[in-house]
């Protein structure tokens, strides 16, 4: 019986392709891997209105004419999500219907992606300027029962109990709110 003899190139050679046939599906399963974990860090979901507590620090500042307050949300949501951008902010009446022009937005800051811990919270200013500023026949002035919020992004809104004067017709701008940044 003749024995087959190899080299020991050949065994070398042999010794590598076993090496590789083992380790290639142990580089497929980590390569992958890690190349999505950056990827699912850039896709932290955004925040939920739902899960999100909105309210409104009532010590506001006053300067000739308007008074800036500090809008606040907090993540109750049990996982990280985040904000990008300009809540939605009108003054609403006791039926929860809106009054004059929404909140316009002051681009004085750029926005950028804020992300937020499980009990973590954003902010963003709010201006209101004094209705009392608009000709009456222009603002029609009423008494608001409240401020509606929405969320960067989001089509929900949270209803914060503050009565202020407001503009019941539409036009006057006596809103305004800047982007979202953290706390």
């Amino acid at each position: 019986m003749h024995r087959p003899t190899f080299s020991s190139r050949r065994l070398a050679a042999a010794a590598a392709l076993a090496c590789a046939a083992t380790l290639a599906p142990v580089a497929a399963l980590v390569g992958p891997a890690s190349a999505a974990a950056p990827a699912r860090a850039a896709t932290t979901p955004r925040c939920a209105t739902s899960g999100l507590v909105v309210w409104l620090d009532t010590e506001g500042n006053g300067t000739a004419g308007s008074i800036y307050y500090t809008l606040e949300l907090t993540n109750l949501s049990g996982h990280t999500c985040t904000l990008f951008g300009y809540p939605g902010v009108s003054a609403v009446g006791l039926g929860g219907h809106q009054l004059g022009s929404a909140a316009s937005r002051d681009s004085t800051t750029p926005p950028h992606t804020v992300t937020l811990a499980p009990g973590a919270g954003a902010t963003a200013v709010l201006r209101i300027v004094e209705a009392g500023n608009f000709p009456s026949s222009a603002c029609h002035q009423v008494t608001a029962a409240g401020l509606r919020v929405y969320p960067p992004n989001r089509t929900t809104s949270r209803v914060i109990p503050f009565p202020f004067l407001a503009c019941a017709r539409t036009g006057p701008v006596y809103l305004s709110v800047r982007v979202v940044r953290h706390a």
